[in-house]
């Protein structure tokens, strides 16, 4: 028996074809029309339906790379169930390279939205109600804001037996559980019962290889594991990722020129040092140590910094080598892409 058409917006999209839907937003000053794309694969077979977004954060453009990937990779062809793709929920904040929308609200606290309220809220409504409603379970794509990096990592909600494993599935080097925060876009979904993985790689308004693969690497393998896409297509990871429950950020203890000794994905140690914050004359100069061992997730690329600023984040953890291992992985995924792929 054949697959039903599905309907988003004012669009029927046939059992076995793909189409790109633009669904309307708003309109800017000068009578600009802003729309939502999403691009819709109707499988001819029956299955689940995904949604994986990105750019909900405007500058945090690794996720539109990687949905941009995704809808170039193999099998998608003999997709069973339906796909939505949307590489930038924040068009606004996209094309100003900013995190925010001109209103100068943070789309991922203005869940569940409203269709009379603000252009945030009225951006969210409608990406809630014609996407992920839409959905059965969801993958959404982010970066560490812009001037700092983080290493390929799934945050989970706690507790959620489901979404663990389906982040083990998706390979990344680290899994964090994350309490949901109001109004997100992940406390939005769970109160109506779909389950949303969120993974974090890279820095905002910068692509790198690692954390493109590795985000490609597990929206398939996790597309494979709900039997959207076959074996072949989404090979399983070589090194199960570490979970993690608590993480510390270490801040500059004083202004001043800051030099990290360490990067993402690197082991940490209690004692180990992992940067100096010194006065441009060069008479003082304050080491910043760790206090337990863990992986480094996340860091600064600024080297000018105030007193309070966000340095290092870790992750504590006693298998710190086991999630660096991992990331090895993810640099072997060549088969899932173009050879020629430059970023």
């Amino acid at each position: 028996m054949e697959r039903s058409p599905f309907f988003i917006g004012d669009t029927r999209v046939a059992p076995g074809t793909r189409s790109t839907v633009n669904i309307p937003v708003s309109t800017l000053p000068d009578h600009t029309p802003v729309t939502l794309s999403v691009d819709v694969i109707h499988g001819k077979k029956p299955g689940p339906v995904l949604f994986v977004s990105a750019a909900i954060h405007g500058d945090e453009v690794i996720g539109v790379e990687i949905v941009r990937r995704l809808l170039r990779a193999e099998g998608l062809d003999e997709l069973c169930g339906t796909l939505l793709a949307v590489p930038i929920v924040n068009t606004f904040g996209f094309l100003n390279h900013s995190r925010y929308l001109p209103d100068r609200r943070d789309l991922n606290r203005c869940f569940p939205g409203s269709a009379e309220g603000s252009m945030a809220a009225r951006l969210a409504d409608v990406f809630l109600r014609e996407v992920v409603l839409r959905s059965e379970v969801g993958i959404d794509l982010h970066s560490a804001a812009i001037h700092r990096s983080n290493l390929p990592q799934i945050r989970l909600s706690p507790e959620n037996s489901r979404l663990r494993r389906l982040g083990r599935i998706f390979g990344a080097p680290v899994m964090m559980t994350s309490k949901l925060r109001d109004g997100s876009l992940r406390m939005a979904a769970e109160a109506e019962g779909i389950d949303v993985l969120l993974y974090e790689g890279g820095e905002g308004l910068r692509f790198d290889e690692l954390s493109a693969r590795a985000g490609v690497s597990g929206v398939l393998r996790v597309m494979n594991s709900l039997g959207m896409i076959e074996d072949d297509f989404a090979p399983l990871p070589e090194i199960e990722p570490v979970l993690c429950t608590s993480s510390h950020w270490y801040r500059a203890p004083a202004g001043g020129l800051f030099r990290g000794y360490v990067g993402a994905g690197d082991t940490v140690e209690p004692g180990t040092v992992l940067g100096a914050v010194a006065d441009p004359f060069g008479e003082v100069e304050i080491e910043v140590s760790s206090e337990e061992a863990g992986i480094v997730i996340g860091r600064t690329n600024m080297p000018v910094v105030y007193e309070g600023d966000a340095l290092f984040h870790i992750a504590s953890t006693l298998r710190a080598e086991h999630a660096a291992e991992g990331m090895n992985a993810h640099i072997d995924a060549a088969p899932l892409f173009d050879e020629d792929e430059i970023i």
